[in-house]
């Protein structure tokens, strides 16, 4: 007799089995990291020839939200440079092997840093299994781990979007707030300036008038 197996039990062993296969993909890394002011940080990865690698980068905070960057192949031929950009995307297929360098630049500021989101991927994505390679129709294992796996990389591609959004936007209301803050306090300044100014005008127009009739009498 054959014990009935509850299809979340199944859907966990089939998401469990996906993830474990998941071997083969594409190499990369993405982190954030702090561009001080006046400074210039670069960035190596070493890449055999015919690889197809992928930039993207985001500035989060600081300044007008902009920085320079450029990439440069193994004979620092520059293949990208863009100047002032908050974020863009670049993708290039090597041509030669070497260090490939990706450099970012925030010597045109003088007083602000910057905090960038990068990301770094290289390589072609692999078949989950080899068997996937061939002609032969996939089983019905192998496609529910193929959507699967489209699924959480579609996932977390939107998570890292959103987490970017946040901290872009959380990065705008604490700047919102600190020049409101600033503008608030220099109102309330200027309103004790003209209010001690309007009494001192007022008590020397009473001052005038006093000595005015004394003199008369």
């Amino acid at each position: 007799c054959l014990g009935l197996v509850p299809p979340s039990t199944i859907m966990l062993r089939l998401g469990l089995s996906c993830l474990l296969l998941q071997v083969f993909v594409v190499s990369g890394s993405e982190f954030t990291f702090e561009l001080p002011d006046n400074d210039k940080q670069c960035f190596h990865e070493e890449l055999e020839q015919g690889i197809r690698f992928e930039i993207g980068y985001q500035v989060i905070s600081g300044g007008n939200y902009d920085v320079d960057c450029f990439v440069t192949d193994p004979q620092d031929n520059v293949l990208y440079n863009e100047k002032k950009k908050q974020y863009d995307n670049f993708s290039h297929t090597t041509t030669m092997k070497g260090i490939y360098k990706v450099c970012f630049s925030n010597e045109f500021s003088t007083y602000t840093h910057k905090t960038v989101y990068l990301h770094f991927r290289h390589g072609e994505e692999q078949p989950l299994l080899e068997s996937m390679s061939s002609v032969t129709a996939l089983t019905q294992l192998e496609s529910s781990c193929v959507t699967i796996h489209e699924l959480i990389k579609t996932v977390t591609e939107l998570q890292t979007r959103s987490r970017l959004r946040d901290a872009l936007d959380h990065t705008k209301a604490e700047d919102l707030l600190k020049r409101v803050t600033f503008w608030s306090i220099g109102e309330t300044l200027l309103l004790f300036v003209i209010g001690i100014g309007q009494v001192m005008m007022l008590r020397s127009f009473f001052t005038e008038r006093k000595s005015s009739v004394a003199a008369t009498t």
